[in-house]
């Protein structure tokens, strides 16, 4: 669904604060807007914002190279490009970056995924069972074999859906690449993510049963 002519003011919290659009906020990596437009579709805006040390100094500016070699135009078109093929991402709608100098500040809006949670946040509240884990293999098994490289594969960038169907966010920084030992890093760094909540948040329903379960739906769908 990407937008013929986008307009300037889709790319402005303020602005949908305005209409009385603006449902909701998450902050991450990015910083999100959950937006119900006056046409009753359902958006999510995202401002790009730095992460790590580097944060402190420069919050969300980025070298210009060309409009077509930043962020958001490369996550949108990569979007496009895998919803495509039908594989479980964000409708792109449309991609904003304000060159300022040698600088650009860059958002981002998709369709929202309707009745969806992080998987982080399912967790913290209840379990789910092998089957869901499998499936969440199984998942990430289809994107390798398209060769997407997910730069942040972790707890809160897979959603589960009212459906309790599962699908990836935030492709930011991720491209397509030939198989290779990255796969393996990808799997290693959403363990990471796991172990990580499951030392900080009292009864995060994670296991080493789960991750088994998740490693078979892996297998089985690699090819």
């Amino acid at each position: 669904m990407l937008a013929d002519a986008p307009e300037l003011s889709w790319f402005s919290p303020q602005h949908w604060r305005e209409q009385d659009a603006l449902t909701g906020s998450a902050t991450g990596r990015g910083e999100a807007y959950f937006i119900v437009r006056p046409d009753g579709a359902h958006w999510v805006l995202r401002h790009y914002r730095r992460g790590g040390a580097l944060a402190r100094i420069n919050q969300d500016r980025y070298l210009f190279t060309g409009v077509n070699r930043s962020r958001p135009v490369r996550e949108l078109r990569l979007l496009a490009q895998l919803a495509a093929q039908r594989l479980p991402v964000p409708t792109p709608v449309a991609a904003h970056a304000i060159r300022r100098g040698p600088s650009y500040q860059a958002d981002l809006i998709t369709l929202e995924i309707p009745g969806s949670q992080t998987l982080a946040d399912r967790l913290m509240e209840r379990a789910i069972g092998p089957d869901r884990w499998q499936a969440i293999g199984s998942l990430i098994a289809r994107f390798h074999r398209a060769g997407v490289w997910h730069a942040d594969l972790n707890a809160r960038n897979i959603l589960m859906d009212d459906n309790a169907q599962f699908h990836l966010i935030d492709f930011d920084r991720a491209r397509l690449r030939r198989n290779g030992s990255w796969r393996q890093a990808n799997l290693a760094r959403l363990r990471r993510s796991l172990d990580k909540f499951a030392a900080q948040v009292p009864n995060f329903a994670f296991a080493e049963a789960d991750w088994h379960a998740c490693l078979r739906g892996y297998t089985r769908g690699a090819g």
